[in-house]
């Protein structure tokens, strides 16, 4: 059962983005993996070239022209969102404005695809080490990955103090002092943050999406999710799927 979890867990991480849009009209998915750090996944999404994606808008009848805008598009929605993940402005605008004017002089589409795909996982490696920034010790960021790569289980302390062979009860003080929360809250919020994007971006049901996360229960899954949502997750599905409102 562990190992279909796992299975089922990382189809969804790895699954090619199907429903990716052009960058004017953006599935959230996206640039949320950019927003949360997810730079396995962003690669994936970027390995097709930006000239190839299903969906690509005709912004202009000059080829290169075209391409050059709908970068223009990715970098400032990356900015944006980078921005609500807590990325200075300043910082986040400088970065986009310095991709925007290196792709504005290439004259290759090849080359203006690859810049592409440079800037999407610069942005999402800079979102990844802000979510540590914080973090001062070596084991705590070890903790931190970690939980990223194994949402699929059901992740106990000694299993993280015997990763970081350190002492459990050194450990949760350790974590609490420098994330402000404690092991088992921080992995309940992982785990409720990455169950809203497969509600929203996968066919899965509550129930399954329950077992995949390694909840003890679909009734404490769900009442987990509406204490810190405000909502049920099938409720929360209904709403948001799929959806393509990126908040004007």
């Amino acid at each position: 059962m562990d190992f279909r979890k796992e299975q089922a867990y990382k189809e969804y991480v790895q699954r090619e983005n199907e429903l990716l849009r052009a960058p004017y009209n953006p599935e959230l998915e996206f640039y949320t993996c950019i927003k949360e750090g997810n730079v396995e996944k962003i690669k994936e999404l970027c390995h097709e070239p930006l000239g190839a994606k299903k969906g690509l808008g005709c912004l202009s009848d000059n080829p290169l022209q075209n391409i050059k805008y709908h970068f223009v598009v990715t970098a400032a929605l990356a900015a944006r969102y980078c921005i609500e993940g807590g990325l200075e402005l300043t910082k986040a605008y400088s970065i986009s404005d310095f991709y925007i004017q290196k792709a504005d002089s290439y004259t290759s589409i090849k080359d203006i695809s690859d810049l592409h795909y440079i800037m999407c996982v610069d942005y999402t490696v800079r979102m990844k080490n802000l979510r540590k920034q914080k973090v001062c010790s070596q084991p705590v960021a070890k903790c931190i990955d970690y939980i990223y790569d194994s949402l699929h289980t059901r992740i106990t302390v000694e299993q993280l103090a015997s990763y970081t062979k350190l002492n459990p009860t050194y450990l949760s003080k350790l974590f609490k002092k420098e994330t402000g929360q404690t092991i088992s809250g921080y992995i309940q919020d992982k785990k409720i943050e990455t169950a809203c994007n497969m509600l929203i971006y996968s066919e899965m049901s509550p129930a399954e999406i329950s077992s995949i996360l390694a909840f003890p229960s679909q009734s404490y899954f769900t009442e987990v999710f509406r204490k810190k949502m405000g909502i049920t997750p099938k409720k929360y599905q209904i709403t948001n799927f799929r959806s393509t409102d990126i908040g004007e």
